[in-house]
């Protein structure tokens, strides 16, 4: 149902990765970002899409309006619950990419809502079981925090927006499930986009005075423990294929495995790591608190220590 209620996610590249896991996705990752310039886009290729966050700003823009495109072929959807817009954003890419393995249920899901109209794609979405499954399993187990924010419940309270870039069938297109549609941004191709997707995101980000800074940028793309296994397997078959005399080449290409591997260990450590976070996120830690403060409280050891916090703090 649309009113079932969806947690607040945190931007990180580690939970989006194993969100689009759960989701049933193989082969992708998602990379936090620090700059769109070529050396590090051809570093991160192939890229699959950007996902952009933002302080979302409740006001009339003295921007034209841009032009939506509706595009039979463009997986869109209207965004209809709060809090449910950094994982429309993921979806957006995911479902409109013919490169990436998404698995059955989101294959079933994409072709089951085709015809549906934007805000019927938004309703799906929230009905879908295993989309707000894996999307809510990331709420912190915190009886103390209510994640379930209304963007309109506070004038002062800062509320942030995910939208997506994606070259589609020739064309860039901007994916903001607050839209009316999705924008055409020109057309593209596989080596340049990122430059035109660069010149949108900085044309919104210069919407905002020069000490706002709460932006985030991530790249969508191939999975780096996939890529790296099957670069070293790959030279593993070529110095097979080596004669006994081709001492350089084997030197050379024993080299290049010698670096792979270096990387692929250093990717195995930030997925522990990443998996380790994702776990601490979700566990309930006031239970250990609440017994670990019984304990001092019994011994007579907690008011000290309470008197000596505060002492700290003058």
């Amino acid at each position: 149902m649309a009113e079932e209620m969806w947690c607040t996610i945190e931007s990180d590249p580690g939970v989006f990765t194993e969100l689009m896991a759960g989701m049933g996705c193989q082969g992708v990752e998602m990379e936090e970002i620090y700059s769109l310039d070529d050396a590090t886009m051809e570093e991160l290729k192939p890229i699959y899409g950007l996902i952009f966050l933002f302080k979302w700003q409740n006001k009339k823009s003295e921007q034209v309006a841009p032009q939506v495109d509706d595009n039979p072929n463009v997986f869109f959807a209207n965004q209809v619950i709060n809090n449910a817009c950094a994982t429309q954003a993921i979806l957006s890419i995911l479902l409109n990419r013919d490169d990436i393995e998404i698995g059955n249920e989101l294959r079933n899901f994409k072709e089951f809502t085709a015809d549906f109209p934007p805000d019927m794609k938004g309703l799906a979405i929230s009905n879908s079981e295993l989309i707000r499954t894996v999307h809510n399993s990331f709420a912190r187990s915190d009886p103390f925090v209510n994640e379930i924010v209304d963007p309109n419940a506070g004038k002062d309270q800062d509320v942030y927006h995910f939208i997506a870039y994606t070259p589609i069938h020739g064309a860039l297109y901007e994916l903001d499930g607050l839209s009316r549609g999705p924008v055409n941004l020109g057309p593209c191709d596989e080596s340049n986009w990122t430059n035109q997707a660069n010149e949108a995101i900085q044309r919104r980000m210069q919407g905002y005075g020069n000490s706002e800074l709460h932006f985030s940028l991530m790249a969508l793309t191939k999975d780096k423990l996939e890529s790296y296994q099957e670069q070293i397997e790959e030279l593993d078959g070529l110095l097979l294929s080596l004669g006994e005399d081709a001492v350089k080449e084997r030197n050379e290409l024993n080299n290049q495995r010698s670096e792979l591997q270096h990387k692929l260990h250093i990717e195995q450590e930030k997925r522990a790591r990443w998996h380790r976070e994702n776990v601490l996120r979700k566990h309930n830690f006031i239970p250990i608190i609440y017994n670990l403060l019984k304990k001092l409280a019994e011994k007579d050891q907690l008011a000290p220590l309470v008197a000596k916090a505060k002492e700290k703090k003058k």
